[in-house]
């Protein structure tokens, strides 16, 4: 797969986690997939809403006409719908944000997040010495965020701070800026995280590269 970041984007943002680590003695680890799941049910919805509009179109059309009862016309409408559902399939499948109209909030939010915490378990993240390993997600097709902080994190960092990162992202992300989105995330994290009391002990524990899968 093709990375999405540039090699001077990577550079510059594993010295920032370096440098964000030692500052929040936490250990940081950024991630992007392209997309979380297949949403097996998007091409479908697209084809009957796109095909009950054009047939809805079709029979207001047809009655303004009253051509309705003559059978070419007939068969010329059934052809028509169905050809304006199998096109909403094919942009579903062309253009991501055309796809993005059939995904609601919440799916696509629970599906970022399985995909984070699946991450998080396979890639050991729970590994390090003091439990002190965060994980900060982007699901580029889904445009969603999921910052995962292990046990250790958890009297650190508060859930709302983690929203409010989240909410940072936003804008950056709106123009497809993942660097400038992580530049924000990583000077956010030495605001919010409170380092340890206890000693680094292990130092560097997970890699600085930035994670970059294709997903689903």
């Amino acid at each position: 797969m093709k990375p999405f970041l540039s090699l001077e984007d990577r550079e510059h943002l594993e010295k920032r986690v370096a440098e964000s680590e030692k500052l929040t003695n936490s250990q940081i680890v950024l991630a992007t997939v392209r997309r979380s799941d297949s949403y097996a049910e998007i091409p479908w919805k697209a084809f009957t809403i796109c095909a009950a509009l054009a047939g809805l179109l079709v029979f207001i059309l047809n009655l303004i006409l009253t051509v309705w009862l003559r059978d070419i016309i007939v068969l010329i409408s059934i052809m028509a719908t169905l050809a304006t559902g199998a096109l909403g399939v094919l942009l579903t499948i062309v253009f991501p944000w055309f796809a993005r109209l059939f995904l609601t909030g919440n799916r696509a939010e629970a599906e970022v997040r399985q995909y984070a915490e699946s991450m998080f378990l396979s890639r050991e993240l729970f590994s390090t010495s003091h439990r002190t390993g965060i994980l900060l997600l982007i699901s580029r097709f889904e445009r969603k965020v999921v910052i995962l902080p292990d046990k250790g994190l958890s009297d650190n960092v508060a859930g709302e701070d983690l929203d409010k990162v989240i909410a940072l992202m936003k804008e950056p992300l709106s123009r497809n800026d993942i660097r400038g989105a992580m530049d924000l995330a990583l000077d956010e994290f030495i605001r919010i995280i409170r380092p340890l009391s206890s000693p680094q002990g292990a130092g560097d524990e997970l890699s600085n590269r930035i994670i970059e899968e294709k997903g689903v």
